[in-house]
């Protein structure tokens, strides 16, 4: 049992170590060709590590199931719509999509974002505790860098809606030999009601009480965090 905790915190540690190198290397490019040649260079300075950044996010959701306590309806949601934005948007509408200043708002906030968060998790797994400016950072930042972020996944998804249409990619009309029609531009129509505000009603033992999906649901769940994990904190001080 204690061979397989090592190895769990070794695993956890190498983890979050590699990812936040590779969202420090999106975010020292980005910040570069940003001074460089503008924000109509920083796509192409970082598309690269940024797929391979994103799509080991995967692994995350693997890991929510069975490896650590982090709930699936938490994370899932975020990376889910971050891929899509990724390679949904970004890598297969470049020509409306990844020259626009919307790409630097959307790499920096995710960059910075992912930078505190993976190297908050590797000190955690490595050395059991976190710097106390390192868990401030962990736990406020969003306040700002997650609106900023989500403004440009929804307006770079809004600005390929057009091209998504008229190009039809991605898309099936009928009639075809399946008798299957599906259409990528409505998916992402879709995808975009997923960020408003929705509610679900929970039953409890004596009340209703509601529950709002998407953005706030997130936005709210981080706020319930930060409380939790700020108070512990306190405690350890007082």
């Amino acid at each position: 049992m204690a061979d397989a905790w090592s190895i769990r915190r070794v695993y956890l540690a190498l983890y979050n170590c590699i990812l936040c190198a590779g969202w420090a290397s999106v975010l020292v490019r980005a910040l570069a060709a940003l001074n460089g040649s503008g924000y109509s260079a920083v796509y192409d300075s970082i598309e690269l590590p940024l797929q391979l950044s994103q799509t080991a996010a995967i692994l995350e959701t693997m890991m929510n199931a069975g490896i650590v306590r982090s709930p699936v309806s938490a994370t899932l949601p975020q990376i889910s719509s971050r891929l899509f934005v990724t390679w949904g948007v970004l890598w297969s509408f470049p020509e409306v999509t990844r020259s626009h200043w919307l790409v630097t708002l959307l790499v920096l906030s995710w960059s910075v974002t992912e930078v505190i968060r993976y190297s908050f998790f590797a000190a955690k797994e490595a050395f059991g505790l976190t710097p106390g400016f390192l868990h401030w950072l962990r736990y406020s930042t969003f306040f700002v860098l997650y609106p900023t972020g989500i403004s440009g996944e929804v307006g770079l998804t809004m600005l390929a809606l057009s091209h998504m249409k008229s190009s039809k990619k991605y898309s099936i009309e009928m009639p075809n030999a399946f008798n299957f029609a599906f259409s990528y531009y409505y998916t992402s129509l879709l995808v975009l009601l997923l960020y408003v505000p929705g509610i679900l009603r929970r039953k409890r033992a004596h009340s209703h009480s509601l529950w709002p999906l998407g953005v706030p649901f997130l936005y709210t769940y981080m706020i319930g965090q930060r409380k939790k994990s700020l108070a512990r904190t306190s405690k350890k001080v007082a």
